[in-house]
């Protein structure tokens, strides 16, 4: 997160670097240059200065006040020392204020001139460090605090009030401090949150993509691949029985001509979905299960011996996803037994009924002889299990007792 926190860090914050504090600076990630500490922007250089002044300020309201106080002599010389070497001090709040907080415990008990920056030392705790470590000091500050008073009390000030007034602004410092820190935090939280935002966004735009591609190239094998081997059929008929009679190869030129039109066809279809992101209304329509007859009798013209057994109990009540994918498994299953089980006879069954499901099988004798390779990655069975699936069925495939091969799908049908 890191890296990615320097990447997204200048859309995190538009504004000005200088605005920010040298602490934000680095967990926003907005001077990736520089290694180490953090230098101060021009903000904190503001901040620091008014913090001195501060100091100064009340260092110099609490050195008129040692005049009317009964103290040892050279204490007042020794209180005032303190008090100059404390605010100077205050420079240094940024690198260590976690002990530049506990120093100021003691040195603010016995000099009178380091209020102010034990004040100033007290809010950096409280901005810079978790709660537990401000308890621990502001504890300890309270503590002083009666203490203090009875050995220099204030002859303007009851001692009650004395102790009142002191508490309450130990108190009101540290929850200044920590709304500072809860407010960078907050900063800090919310664009952690907008860049897990962005970043899931990114993941779900990429899977979006993915699952396009993926189904675009499931339909262009389930539509494509059955086109082709009827071109290769033809064609490697076309080769092997050049002396063929004028009428036989009339008409193989006659379905690799078609079949080459219709995969055009297919492939223009598909390739405008992938550049419009939408279907073509005007296209034409997905097939469904009314159009298994016409795939059965596009094989048999191509040569193959398909037997087709429907018994579909009101065919057109069929739900058009369920025929679809129907006519998809029965067009993959006679692809396959094109391809790896050439000249045997393949039985085509689709049986059902509504409230049942409808079942289609596709199933091919072992062939005789041995059968040249045929490239092939088993991507379509595996598109056609994740179509089944989608509608809520399942899909079987394997081979079979007799060394054959069968196809099976069920499919719900409400």
């Amino acid at each position: 997160m890191s890296g990615d926190r320097q990447e997204h860090a200048p859309q995190a914050f538009a504004g000005p670097r200088w605005l920010l504090p040298s602490a934000l600076v680095k967990e926003l990630g907005l001077d990736p240059g520089r290694s180490g500490r953090t230098r101060r922007t021009a903000r904190d250089w503001v901040v620091d200065f008014s913090c001195f002044l501060l100091a100064v300020f009340i260092g110099l309201l609490a050195a008129d006040t040692l005049r009317s106080e009964d103290l040892p002599d050279g204490y007042a010389a020794f209180d005032q020392v303190l008090g100059a070497l404390s605010c100077a001090a205050v420079w240094l709040r940024r690198r260590w204020p976690l002990g530049l907080a506990v120093a100021m415990v003691p040195i603010g008990f016995v000099s009178n001139t380091a209020g102010g920056a034990s004040v100033v030392a007290l809010f950096t705790l409280a901005v810079h460090r978790p709660f537990r470590y401000v308890a621990w000091v502001a504890l300890a500050d309270l503590a002083l605090v009666p203490l203090f008073f009875w050995l220099r009390p204030d002859p303007d000030v009851p001692y009650i009030w004395a102790i009142v007034f002191g508490m309450l602004l130990t108190g009101a410092i540290v929850g200044w401090g920590m709304f500072v820190r809860s407010k960078r935090q907050l900063m800090l939280s919310l664009r952690d949150r907008a860049l897990r935002a962005e970043t899931e966004a990114g993941l779900r735009a990429e899977q979006a993509q993915r699952l396009a591609r993926e189904a675009i190239a499931r339909e262009m094998h389930d539509v494509l691949a059955h086109r082709l081997t009827l071109l290769s059929v033809h064609a490697g008929a076309l080769e092997f029985r050049p002396d063929a009679p004028r009428e036989e190869i009339q008409r193989a030129a006659g379905v690799i001509r078609e079949s080459a039109h219709e995969a055009l066809q297919d492939l223009r279809e598909i390739i405008g979905v992938l550049r419009a992101g939408e279907a073509d209304d005007g296209g034409r329509p997905q097939p469904t299960l009314a159009a298994l007859e016409a795939l059965v009798t596009e094989s048999r013209e191509a040569g193959m011996k398909v037997t087709l057994d429907q018994r579909v109990t009101d065919p057109g009540a069929v739900p058009s996803s369920v025929g679809r994918t129907a006519y998809r498994i029965a067009q993959e299953g006679l692809t396959n037994a094109r391809k790896h089980a050439p000249g045997t006879e393949v039985t085509v069954t689709v049986t059902g009924a509504s409230g049942e499901g409808l079942c289609v099988s596709v199933r091919n004798p072992a062939p005789e002889g041995p059968v040249p390779h045929v490239p092939g990655s088993g991507q379509g069975l595996i598109g056609l299990t994740e179509r089944a699936t989608l509608t809520g069925g399942r899909l079987e495939h394997g081979p079979t007792a007799d060394g054959g091969f069968e196809v099976r799908g069920l499919l719900p049908w409400a």
